[in-house]
């Protein structure tokens, strides 16, 4: 393959095709402007802006963190009932709205009252996001399309986080309030963008509507649902135990913590498109959850060897299990594209996307304080039987799947055809 060519493949696996591909990839772009600056500056905008303290700031997301895994399944029923373009852009309106009255938030009361219904907000517009990409796109182009929007998502992430640094330069109260505001324009420009998107045609629904919450009685789908969302937790081990690991247990400088974060952040815009290929059916999503769980578990075993390694050695091991944990990050996620692509019935999409992401939700419960505990705290020994965990659930992905294809989903209007896992 000549230089020309492989220039061109490059550029095809980030710049998405023209169409909904595109556009569906423009929007989480610009959203992710708003949220990468609001990510990167709201623990200053909340301590120096509103006056709050560290530990009211924590109790308050935290409140929010449980609103959200209660609401999850409840709100993306909405999606159901009135389809995921409405309440998509419904969400981003008052997502915009909520932003632009931080400013004006008084004391801790106010604070909890506007994280809380961001995150109920958050809850409906994340899935109903995922449900227009899911069924505004022929099965074949599904996961494509979500690779190709992750991959903007990081762009503007990007973005946004060079926008928060200029904030934080200028360190004023009007620069803070200047900057919430900023974050609500971006995300009411986003609303248009989702507006101008086609519309869908009407779903068929079935002749008794399931209730919200009967989606948690699909024990198949919940067992995939947990299993997923336990190997998310390559995030918490990249992001919290990853740099705490470096700080205590090496003699890398710090500086290496700042450049794994961007070596996160360059490899998903640059690989995420083509390493999901192939996990657009329930078993090539399997597959590639197995192989995330055992990549995860691979960086297990070679990070801790930093602790014995010196100098450039040093740097050398931990950026190898860095990557071993963002393969892992960019193939798990594409299984999970595939599941919520290929498992839910049409009719209830939404219930059962929501309810796929309670799986994401209890690992972030359990996660940050388990792994750190097992991987920082033991001072080494704790990575092996850590390695065992994702290699257990690695294994039982893969059959939790085949139950889910023998078994028909809940409130779908005939049995789902039989899906056979493929070693």
């Amino acid at each position: 393959m000549g230089a020309r060519e492989t220039i061109r493949t490059a550029v095809a696996n980030v710049v998405p095709p023209a169409g909904l591909t595109r556009a569906l990839a423009v929007q989480a772009m610009v959203y992710a402007v708003g949220s990468g600056l609001f990510h990167a500056g709201s623990a200053v905008f909340f301590t120096r802006a509103l006056g709050l303290s560290a530990a009211q700031v924590g109790l308050g997301l935290s409140i929010a963190a449980g609103v959200s895994l209660l609401g999850t399944v409840p709100l993306g029923g909405l999606t159901d009932r009135y389809g995921p373009q409405r309440v998509w852009v419904v969400g981003l309106v008052l997502d915009a709205a909520l932003f632009a009255s931080y400013p004006f938030v008084g004391g801790f009361a106010s604070f909890l009252a506007v994280v809380v219904a961001l995150a109920a907000v958050d809850a409906s517009t994340g899935v109903a996001r995922q449900v227009y990409s899911i069924n505004a796109l022929p099965p074949a182009e599904r996961v494509t399309a979500m690779a190709y929007q992750r991959s903007s998502l990081n762009v503007g992430f990007g973005l946004g986080a060079v926008i928060s640094g200029v904030v934080l330069a200028i360190d004023t109260i009007e620069a803070y309030r200047a900057m919430v505001w900023f974050i609500a324009a971006v995300i009411l420009v986003t609303a248009l963008f989702v507006r101008r998107l086609p519309a869908l045609p009407q779903v068929a629904r079935t002749e008794e509507p399931m209730s919200r919450l009967a989606v948690l009685r699909d024990r198949p789908f919940m067992a995939v649902s947990l299993l997923s969302g336990l190997l998310t937790a390559h995030g918490v081990l990249y992001l919290t135990v990853l740099p705490l690991w470096i700080l205590t247990h090496t003699d890398a400088p710090k500086t290496v913590i700042a450049a794994l974060v961007l070596l996160n952040t360059v490899l998903i815009v640059l690989l995420q498109v083509r390493v999901s290929r192939g996990a657009d059916t329930a078993s090539g999503a399997a597959r590639a959850s197995r192989r995330g769980g055992l990549l995860i578990a691979l960086s297990c075993l070679v990070l801790p060897i930093s602790s014995v390694t010196r100098g450039a050695l040093t740097v050398v091991v931990l950026v190898a299990a860095a990557i071993l944990l963002i393969l892992a990050e960019l193939i798990q996620s594409a299984g999970a594209w595939g599941f919520t692509a290929t498992l839910p019935p049409d009719e209830q999409r939404g219930a059962y996307v929501g309810a796929f992401d309670l799986g994401r939700q209890v690992q972030y419960l359990i996660a940050p304080a388990g792994l750190t505990a097992l991987g920082v705290s033991t001072g080494g020994w704790g990575w092996l039987p850590t390695a065992a965990i994702f290699v257990l659930v690695a294994a039982a992905i893969g059959p939790a799947v085949a139950w889910a294809g023998r078994t028909p989903r809940l409130g779908s209007q005939a049995p789902e055809p039989t899906m056979t896992l493929i070693p």
